[in-house]
């Protein structure tokens, strides 16, 4: 009976950590990658979407923006009594420039996003040098648990038992955050011609400004996405050190509650960082 149970809480414990490395890995690879990387299928459906939905309609709101933008330019210049030619060209390349990004619209973003996912790219080959949990650390769990008697070994092979059962559950709140995030980034990419429209004008041009900022934002969401799992796998494997497999995988819940709750800030911070509203 007890080698049976040290058997099963060895095979609970090494499924545990082995499920954090790979989650770990996983995260990593998915906010490591471009919108149109990450899946072909749905981007192209995206990009189809907004230049043959969208587009024709930030059309109409930029003519209206730029229409807009010379009756102001003229009315403020003393009811048009004091009109000069030179305001009539700064009219003509303003209208230039904001059909430009209109027609570059999906360049723009794209390379928003190409500039976050290449810092994290760099970050990530920098933080996966010491965060996996290795055999050696799983054999000296092993050695510990051989040393328990039979009660306390049947207590721990209960608790890994419930233990693994609540990993997987929080294994699938990291999967929605993750790729809740890739969602959302198709979604703002979908609407870009919109706020992108409004640029031209400055009252209206804090829409696009806004919209800007929260490209990066969740762009480089994933770069603090990488950092919390990069945290959460050295605590991991500090506590997998530590010589007591009950107090082990007990942080291992503890630090995975943890993991899931600044995931769920990771958003909120980083628009407040970029300052969207």
């Amino acid at each position: 009976m007890r080698e049976l149970l040290t058997g099963m809480v060895e095979s609970n414990m090494s499924t545990m950590f082995t499920d954090v490395n790979e989650k770990t890995s996983e995260i990593a690879a998915q906010v490591g990658r471009t919108p149109q990387n990450w899946n072909s299928s749905v981007f192209s459906m995206i990009q189809n979407l907004s230049e043959s939905v969208v587009v024709p309609i930030a059309g109409i709101i930029i003519t209206l923006v730029l229409c807009y933008e010379l009756i102001s330019m003229l009315t403020e210049r003393n009811n048009l009594h004091d009109v000069d030619t030179w305001m009539f060209f700064k009219w003509v390349f303003k209208t230039f420039v904001a059909v430009m990004i209109l027609t570059n619209t999906f360049t723009i973003v794209l390379a928003v996003f190409d500039v976050s996912q290449s810092v994290i790219q760099q970050s990530a080959g920098i933080i996966q040098n010491g965060t996996d949990i290795t055999v050696d650390v799983l054999d000296a769990l092993r050695a510990d648990l051989e040393t328990m008697e039979l009660g306390p070994l049947f207590g721990l092979w209960l608790q890994s038992f419930l233990i693994q059962l609540t990993m997987l559950a929080l294994n699938i709140v990291i999967f929605v955050i993750v790729y809740g995030r890739m969602i959302e980034i198709y979604l703002l990419t979908s609407l870009a011609p919109i706020p992108f429209a409004t640029v031209p004008n400055r009252e209206t041009g804090h829409m696009g400004q806004n919209y800007f900022r929260s490209l990066f934002a969740v762009g480089f969401q994933g770069l603090l996405i990488l950092v919390c799992v990069a945290i959460y796998a050295v605590l991991i494997q500090s506590i997998a050190t530590d010589g007591d497999p009950i107090r082990a995988i007990w942080s291992c819940v503890g630090y995975t509650v943890l993991l899931c709750f600044t995931l769920f800030k990771t958003g909120s911070l980083s628009k407040s960082i970029f300052g969207c509203h």
